[in-house]
């Protein structure tokens, strides 16, 4: 079992086991401005082939399978769509920023891991420029467990001059509402799914909950089978273990949400560091298999 990369020119590069795709990530996407343009990763598939996100669905369409998403960086949007504002709700604003593609630092393949790096600008949509990123993606596969990981690493600097505030829509005074991070959208037939967690299976009920890891388990439409989406955090990242945001009423969203309640002050000069797992597996996890591939998760983050 072998893993490859095949390398868009145009700006994307597709991750390959035994020559069928487990992941696309697109480094230099062309969306509208309004959508906060940033990379991301779809599709998302697990070694069988089932795919375990969507794209732009019609109700969000900001939302971009896997990506680094943040909806409150200061005054700017980098998540995407309108902005939350207490006492006026969700308004659509002139601030909505992007996160641009520089240049590939590092793309090799080897039979047992593949590795993505790149350097990005976070421009606000009047141009300004408030970060450079070092973004890295590693993956390898587990065929024993019938899962992959998706490590994911990034270094961010201020360059703005100043302090920003990062922060959410609960910071910003939405209850419950405190997503932004690594966020994961589900695919339609994942809704009302399985969340699951170190304490045990569950529902919305464990949004805003602090834990090590979460997980989802969803079933797929057309075929008899099951996926499990397993998200890790690195125990360095700033306030591990993190509240997280996942909903699987109305949709199937999962998301380490560091910044759901108290805003972070991002001091100018300074860099933000922040590693997570994201385990993709076939079929449906009880509590000891999620255990276990969250163990995964944290093993490659540890290394």
């Amino acid at each position: 079992m072998s893993l490859g990369c095949r390398h868009d020119l145009s700006g994307s590069a597709e991750v390959t086991h035994d020559g069928r795709e487990l992941l696309t990530y697109v480094y230099a996407p062309g969306d509208a401005q309004v959508e906060s343009p940033r990379p991301y990763v779809h599709p998302l598939r697990t070694l069988a082939g089932h795919l375990v996100t969507v794209h732009r669905p019609h109700d969000h369409v900001w939302h971009k399978g896997l990506a680094w998403s943040l909806p409150h960086v200061g005054p700017d949007n980098f998540w995407g769509g309108p902005t939350y504002t207490h006492g006026e709700g969700y308004v659509q604003r002139d601030n909505n920023g992007a996160m641009r593609h520089r240049r590939l630092t590092e793309l090799t393949a080897e039979d047992d891991r593949v590795r993505i790096r790149h350097d990005l600008a976070w421009r606000t949509q009047a141009g300004r420029q408030l970060v450079d990123e070092d973004r890295a993606l590693t993956v390898v596969v587990d065929g024993a467990r019938d899962a992959w990981v998706l490590r994911f690493d990034t270094a961010m600097t201020n360059v703005s001059g100043s302090t920003i505030m990062i922060g959410s829509p609960t910071t910003a005074g939405r209850e419950n509402a405190g997503y932004g991070g690594l966020f994961w959208r589900g695919p339609r037939s994942f809704t009302g799914g399985v969340v699951l967690s170190p304490g045990g299976p569950g529902g919305d009920e464990l949004r805003g909950r602090r834990s090590p890891w979460l997980g989802f388990t969803g079933a797929h439409d057309g075929v008899s089978a099951a996926s499990t989406v397993i998200a890790v955090d690195a125990v360095a990242n700033p306030r591990h273990p993190p509240r997280w945001f996942v909903r699987s009423e109305g949709f199937a969203g999962l998301c380490p949400a560091p910044f759901f309640s108290e805003e972070l002050p991002f001091e100018a000069g300074a860099t933000l560091r922040f590693a997570y797992a994201y385990i993709v597996a076939d079929g449906a996890s009880d509590q000891h298999r999620a255990a276990d591939l969250a163990a995964l998760g944290a093993g490659l983050l540890a290394q």
